[in-house]
């Protein structure tokens, strides 16, 4: 029997359907869902450690609050096309940070639309970090966030600001903002190392009550973020 030529047109065209339907199911699917870049940066610091902090907060996150999440560890580097596409960077480490005048100009623009910078000092990269921000910000300075900030109040509260959750030198632990129309575009928090206290319980064996307190004050960052 011979068939048609519009039947195996129809055919043709129902094989090739089937083929791109296929192939879009295999394609991955853009997201909305909020995701943290861990930032890389240059100058020997270990930008990549504790790798399963953003993961548990952001699990966290989406268990205390209507936040939309994706839970995984993401890096970034600076000169990425991919940069813009992360609406919150967070960055730590032990050690030095270099900034290429490259990557304070970007770093800037990113920031002053629309971007976020969280930095946790995890022992150790103080003196780096607040001369490499001075480039990006060289007319501002880090200023600290008075207790009635609306940041320790806004899903968890916290009225005596940022809780201590390592010892390091035992000083107290401070947050620090830089503000551009006034709007928080860089928190640095010093003294307290509170995403440590976001990793599996056995990585520093902190008490309980101590990860709680890191989750839920990482949970206002980000709800901070995303509202103001």
């Amino acid at each position: 029997m011979r068939i048609h030529r519009s039947s195996q047109v129809l055919a043709l065209v129902l094989l090739a359907c089937i083929f791109i339907c296929d192939i879009l199911a295999q394609t991955p699917k853009p997201t909305s869902a909020f995701k943290i870049a861990r930032l890389k940066y240059n100058g020997g610091g270990d930008w990549y450690n504790g790798p399963t902090e953003e993961p548990n907060l952001l699990r966290f996150v989406k268990e205390h609050t209507s936040v939309d999440v994706e839970p995984t560890y993401e890096f970034v580097e600076i000169m990425s096309d991919k940069l813009f596409s992360y609406p919150f960077l967070f960055m730590t480490g032990h050690g030095n940070i270099v900034f290429s005048d490259a990557e304070v100009r970007r770093l800037r623009t990113y920031l002053e639309n629309g971007g976020f910078l969280y930095a946790d000092d995890d022992y150790g990269m103080d003196q780096a970090f607040r001369r490499e921000i001075k480039k990006i910000f060289p007319g501002r300075n880090l200023v600290e966030l008075p207790f009635t900030y609306g940041l320790y109040h806004c899903q968890f509260d916290f009225p005596s600001g940022i809780p201590k959750i390592h010892e390091h030198d035992g000083k107290p632990a401070q947050a620090f903002g830089i503000f551009h129309n006034g709007r928080l575009v860089v928190l640095y928090t010093y003294e307290t190392n509170p995403s440590d206290g976001w990793d599996d319980p056995d990585v520093h064996n902190d008490p309980p009550e101590k990860r709680e307190e890191a989750l839920r004050f990482g949970t206002n960052i980000v709800v901070w973020s995303l509202t103001h």
